[in-house]
């Protein structure tokens, strides 16, 4: 999920990804977050969610030459 255009996310919004994420490994796919903002990735570290999600630095760029 690309949250670069998030800049503010709390305990509701943590909780929506946390359901996301549960939904889709039920149905065996996985939930990544790329390019969180510096805000948001304090909350995932604060929080130590940043250990339960795969957080990545840049969205990667699928299907481009």
């Amino acid at each position: 999920m690309d949250l670069s255009g998030v800049e503010f996310c709390d305990s509701t919004g943590m909780n929506v990804l946390l359901s996301a994420m549960k939904r889709l490994r039920e149905h065996g796919g996985s939930l990544e977050l790329a390019a969180p903002r510096s805000a948001v990735r304090r909350i995932l570290q604060v929080t130590g969610l940043d250990t339960v999600f795969s957080v990545h630095d840049a969205v990667p760029a699928f299907g481009r030459t």
